[in-house]
């Protein structure tokens, strides 16, 4: 009996030894034993409980949006005219490139705002037929404003200064102008002036107008030709209009010193103030005007008011969604349904000639703008 009982309990061993996982850390199969990780015998501990969201503060998540893109594009005729265009042609027809990559186009609309412009004269003791030029070419801009405008004057030797702040009154306008009797200095410090406005242009909601009225040339300023050229392009929402003056008194000029080395100086100076205000304008999708005559003064200015009235905005959201403070190229045409540019005809059925304004390019924002 205690034999059997024995050989019982043999068994019952050998039966446990055949379940106990093998060495491998399973069981055994038909080709040996199943390998299953082992457990350390220090489990890590378990992870932190998240804190808890008190009850009375809203919870926030991170959204990275791409900011959209706004463009002011004007269709002038050859003679300098808008043209105007038909909405629904307009949204059919415009494209942009950025880069050279092209962009889809989330809206066209005409601008119907206000115009927010500021006036920027230059008055120095250079030249008088300069300083005539300016001032009556700062009437004649003022004579073109509409009620619901918003104007601010100022004027440039060495410094600049306001003479008035943004106001719809022209009544203030033409007695801020009025009071540029005797200039005091005869420095020209054009770039240092326009950097100076321009950065508190940048803090004015919305689009905005700088009407500069000056000779171009730069004499003591601070600030170099390449440094405002960076400070036009870094400068969103900001057309800029140039009045070169004095034009009738550099062609008086060619006529009696043009052969001669100094009057060649001469020539060469205020011709390269001319291209620089040309160039200011021209990167922001504005113009830049040379008249030669006073009688031209009205129609300038008739020209500059129009085009800010019939000028198109077009948005969109840029394929290049990095905010890298990169600077983009931006290219704008209208264009037909193969691509080309687009003809368009008068009632005459004749082929008009036109171009289109708009900025060189816009600088992205910085994600931590």
């Amino acid at each position: 009996m205690a034999q059997s009982t024995t050989a019982q309990q043999s068994q019952t061993n050998q039966s446990q030894q055949d379940q106990i996982p093998a060495a491998a850390g399973g069981p055994e199969g038909e080709s040996g034993p199943i390998a299953v990780p082992k457990k350390g015998e220090n489990p890590e501990p378990p992870p932190p409980p998240k804190p808890k969201q008190p009850a009375d503060l809203p919870g926030y998540s991170l959204r990275v949006d791409v900011p959209v893109v706004t463009i002011d594009a004007q269709v002038l005729q050859k003679d300098g005219r808008p043209l105007s265009l038909p909405l629904e042609v307009a949204e059919q027809h415009f494209k942009v490139w950025e880069d050279g990559v092209p962009q889809k186009i989330q809206n066209v609309s005409i601008s119907k705002a206000p115009i927010t412009a500021v006036l920027l004269v230059e008055f120095a003791a250079t030249n008088y037929n300069f300083m005539y030029d300016a001032l009556n070419s700062s009437y004649a801009f003022a004579t073109q404003l509409q009620p619901q405008d918003w104007v601010a004057v100022e004027e440039f030797d060495m410094k600049t200064h306001i003479l008035v702040d943004f106001t719809q009154d022209k009544q203030a306008i033409f007695g801020a102008l009025n009071t540029l009797r005797v200039p005091g200095f005869s420095e020209t410090n054009l770039f240092d002036s326009m950097y100076d406005t321009l950065d508190r242009l940048d803090r004015v909601p919305g689009h905005k107008e700088l009407v500069v009225v000056a000779s171009g040339r730069d004499t003591f300023s601070k600030i170099t030709l390449d440094q405002i050229l960076k400070k036009i392009k870094a400068t969103p929402n900001v057309t800029i209009y140039t009045i070169c003056t004095g034009e009738a008194f550099l062609e008086q000029l060619d006529a009696r010193m043009g052969a001669s080395p100094q009057g060649s100086a001469y020539m060469m100076d205020f011709q390269q103030a001319k291209n620089q205000m040309n160039a200011f304008a021209k990167m922001t999708g504005g113009r830049s005007y040379a008249p030669r005559l006073m009688g031209e003064l009205p129609n300038i200015f008739r020209e500059v008011a129009g085009a800010i009235r019939s000028q198109y905005t077009i948005a969109y959201k840029p394929t290049n969604a990095k905010q890298d403070g990169t600077y983009r190229k931006l290219k704008v045409e209208l264009v037909g349904p193969d691509d080309k540019p687009l003809v368009i005809k008068d009632q005459k059925d004749k082929a008009i000639k036109y171009s289109i304004l708009a900025r060189d390019g816009y600088t992205a924002k910085h994600e931590v703008e």
